[in-house]
């Protein structure tokens, strides 16, 4: 197994592996519109018939998500698995989104892959910037699995300062949100590519960093070709970033939590979720299988 110096894992919401079909899959238009996934993956974009596909610079890969659980997998539980190894939907009984399962939150906070790694001494890292105070004194019942980790391990300590000195990064990636509706006029106005660059050079500073990003989710629900294509392309370019500054010690390693983007048809999916890898390790990635497997995989590369 080859060990990376650090790894950088990138969360995107609801993108699986979809059928051979271009008028539903908007991931099969890479040729033409996703520049960065035709790199790494030399145009071979996995697909149903072809789960598995290998390019020059990195691998594409399929992450059960269904859990051994009847029904349609969502964002609740399915986050709990990918972030903690284990069995979410079956441990709460169901499949939940979106958000996580009070229930399941001691479970995320002492068990997810950030706390794992800071309790055996590496240095750990969340990228996403949250407005300070957030979420309040009550806490809130509606939150999502990576800022839940990241309270736990104590890192969910970057807000607007650091956002604007280009130490953090929006959950959309880019910083409209924050300047349209948190009242953030002043930060800068930034394209995805340069949220890409920030974010590789905060993946310096720590062996393991978490980035989540959620709107392909978001766009998966419109079932919109046009939307899901503008949802891909904003994270091509952004992982175009990220692949140009990323040290070449570093593995990137994507994964989603459950199907829905990938099909445009309507929703959430049975499918399995992508799971993307480029750098050092990429190789031992190809091998995941399961969303349950990937903190394993993670912790075993930080020799944890």
């Amino acid at each position: 197994m080859i060990r990376p110096a650090r790894i950088l894992l990138v969360f995107l919401d609801g993108v699986g592996i979809g059928p051979s079909n271009q008028d539903v899959n908007p991931l099969l238009l890479a040729s033409e519109r996703l520049p960065t996934l035709l790199a790494v993956l030399g145009g071979a974009v996995p697909t149903l018939d072809r789960l598995r596909t290998a390019g020059p610079c990195g691998c594409a890969f399929p992450l059960a998500a269904t859990l051994d659980v009847e029904g349609t997998p969502q964002s609740g539980t399915g986050q709990v698995a990918l972030l903690t190894g284990e069995s979410a939907a079956q441990i709460y009984g169901r499949h939940f989104g979106p958000w996580t399962p009070v229930r399941l939150r001691p479970l995320l906070e002492e068990r997810n892959v950030l706390r794992r790694a800071a309790d055996a001494g590496r240095t750990v890292a969340f990228a996403n910037a949250y407005p300070t105070g957030w979420p309040g004194p009550k806490g809130g019942r509606h939150l999502a699995g990576p800022p839940l980790a990241a309270r736990a391990a104590g890192v969910l300590d970057r807000h607007e300062d650091t956002l604007h000195q280009g130490r953090a990064v929006a959950s959309e990636i880019i910083n409209d949100g924050w300047r349209r509706h948190l009242g953030h006029e002043g930060l800068p106005d930034i394209t995805a590519r340069q949220a890409g660059l920030n974010l590789a050079r905060i993946s310096r500073d720590a062996h393991l960093t978490l980035f989540a990003h959620y709107a392909t989710d978001t766009a998966g629900h419109a079932q919109d070709m046009d939307r899901a294509l503008e949802a891909l392309e904003r994270v091509d370019e952004f992982l175009g970033g990220v692949v140009s500054e990323l040290p070449s010690d570093t593995l990137l390693l994507v994964a989603s939590d459950h199907g829905n983007l990938e099909d445009v048809r309507g929703g959430h999916t049975r499918n399995p979720a992508l799971g993307l890898a480029t750098g050092p390790g990429a190789e031992d990635a190809a091998a995941l299988g399961d969303l349950r497997e990937v903190t394993p995989f993670i912790l075993g590369l930080l020799g944890v």
